[in-house]
């Protein structure tokens, strides 16, 4: 079924409209599109960078997640997501949808964003303006 779907984790920055090409066909009449972007904040704390750590089987997870979401919904889907030292504004993540209706292809993205945060091992180090790290999702 992986021509259905794209999962990709990789260190080279995401090519956003390879995602779109790969989930558009010609019956689509909507084309849903998330990005994660990396901000200068979290929990009111100033962050100025990160790095996204991933186990050696995030592929694999990965591909599970949305070979899960086009077997359910019939739909074709992608997810990339990026690990390595990523700055303010940097894309971390892009997962796009495309299905006939709106309503669907925005559904089926969300359903596919949550489920890649829920359960792909990739990890965040954030680097705090005061100096110090943390990790996010452990």
């Amino acid at each position: 079924m992986a021509d259905r779907y794209l999962a990709l984790v990789t260190a080279e920055p995401i090519d956003r409209a390879a995602a779109e090409a790969f989930v558009t066909t010609r019956s689509d009449g909507a084309l849903v599109v998330f990005e994660g972007v990396v901000r200068d904040h979290d929990h009111g704390a100033s962050v100025h960078a990160l790095d996204y750590e991933a186990h050696p089987d995030a592929p694999r997870f990965l591909a599970e997640v949305c070979a899960e979401i086009a077997d359910s919904s019939g739909l074709r889907v992608a997810a990339i997501h990026r690990v390595g030292a990523l700055a303010i504004g940097d894309v971390a993540l892009v997962a796009a949808v495309a299905a006939p209706h709106r309503a669907e292809a925005f559904a089926v993205c969300a359903q596919l964003v949550d489920l890649v945060k829920e359960r792909t091992p990739i990890w965040k180090r954030q680097h705090l303006a005061e100096g110090t790290t943390e990790w996010v999702g452990l």
